[in-house]
């Protein structure tokens, strides 16, 4: 259904305590630099409780205010300005709030979601990511139910970093000190900056002849795809596909299929995953560690082999596990790794390349409490 939203207040939230002179300069790392000016966006779903109106909202949302501007004394970067993709200026000018009203029912939205409209219950828009690291809008639905919609800029964190944010501002609204996640800064000295003259970063991201579209698959054939793919000499002894190896190849079967693939063999066609470092560096990171701590794990299957799909599952498998602690170590030397991302961009310039991104989501959006005080929604 189309999305009636109207944006009825924007305010600038703040700090609530200066950030320190000696953190007003927050270096970018090797890793932020290459990633893409583009937002990460996240809905949180709160249905209205029973005999909750309209007439609370006031009171929510001022709790939320102002939680907000206590986690972001913590999280002092979010509420900086990015300068040239170098660093961010701390300097406390805040983020923007956006309070918007939504003609319709929240339920209309949950049950059958369009993927298309949901853009209007966030801030920006996705692919224009530059000074501001973070933005937030409240949209509240006749029924009295709201959706917080959040986009975090790729320059400055990745999607564990946004919920690590969130885990933290809902505890802080909670009034609940011991599950506040306090972020560790340290991704510049982890990963260096470095030169990086001759990438772009927005290589490959388009506003042109875009289609979005919402496949679910549920928990019981999410199994039989598991144990489908299971079968096989080469996982023999080995643990069974995960969620997202099966998933992976069920896509990537399908897309080959549906794109008549073998009929373009002077392209490369590859699956890609992106995938956390914090827990293979030595000595790994704490999931509170804040920045991008990402890479990505291309695997290219052979096309109209007719190979088995568990030689599909162990290629992803191999691929994904490639990116090991020795991998880490080559990565924080910068250099090796932009040659190899800008041969990856101009093939992709030029056609070559095209690659299929599986990315992990829920079947369905995240039902949380009507309260972001009471219940945190991120699990």
């Amino acid at each position: 259904m189309k999305l009636e939203t109207e944006v009825i207040s924007k305010e600038v939230i703040k700090p609530s305590s200066p950030t320190p002179d000696h953190l007003r300069h927050y270096h970018l790392s090797f890793l932020d630099q290459i990633s893409p000016p583009v937002y990460n966006p996240l809905l949180l779903f709160y249905p209205a409780a029973d005999g909750d109106v309209k007439i609370n909202s006031t009171e929510k949302t001022n709790q939320l205010k102002q939680s907000l501007s206590e986690v972001l004394s913590l999280y002092y970067p979010l509420a900086g300005r990015i300068q040239d993709n170098l660093f961010v200026e701390c300097n406390d000018e805040g983020i923007p709030f956006f309070q918007a009203e939504v003609r319709c029912r929240l339920s209309q939205v949950s049950e059958n979601p369009a993927p298309g409209e949901l853009s209007k219950l966030i801030p920006f828009a996705l692919d224009d990511a530059e000074g501001l690291p973070l933005g937030i809008q409240y949209n509240i639905f006749e029924c009295g139910g709201i959706v917080i919609g959040l986009c975090i800029s790729h320059k400055i964190g990745d999607a564990l970093s946004l919920l690590t944010f969130i885990k933290s501002w809902a505890a802080t609204s909670r009034g609940e000190e011991d599950h506040i996640m306090r972020p560790e800064f340290i991704s510049a000295t982890l990963f260096p900056p470095i030169n990086i003259s001759g990438f772009k970063p927005a290589t490959g991201i388009t506003k042109e002849d875009v289609v979005t579209k919402r496949f679910v698959f549920s928990s019981s054939s999410i199994e039989l795809l598991k144990e489908k793919y299971s079968a096989g000499g080469s996982l023999e002894n080995q643990r069974p596909p995960s969620r997202v190896e099966a998933l992976s190849v069920f896509i990537w079967r399908r897309f080959m299929a549906a794109t008549k693939a073998e009929s373009r063999p002077e392209r490369i066609y590859s699956m890609v995953h992106a995938v956390n470092l914090r827990s293979r560096m030595e000595p790994p990171l704490p999931e509170y560690s804040f920045g991008n701590y990402y890479r990505i794990a291309f695997t290219i299957p052979s096309a109209g082999t007719g190979e088995e799909n568990y030689s599909l599952v162990r290629q992803v498998r191999d691929s994904i596990g490639k990116l090991d602690r020795q991998y880490v170590e080559k990565l924080q030397k910068g250099s090796e790794h932009l040659d190899f991302i800008k041969e990856q961009a101009a093939g992709f310039l030029n056609g070559e390349i095209v690659c299929l991104n599986p990315r992990g989501r829920r079947a369905a959006p995240a039902y949380c409490s009507n309260q972001m005080l009471e219940r945190d929604c991120i699990n």
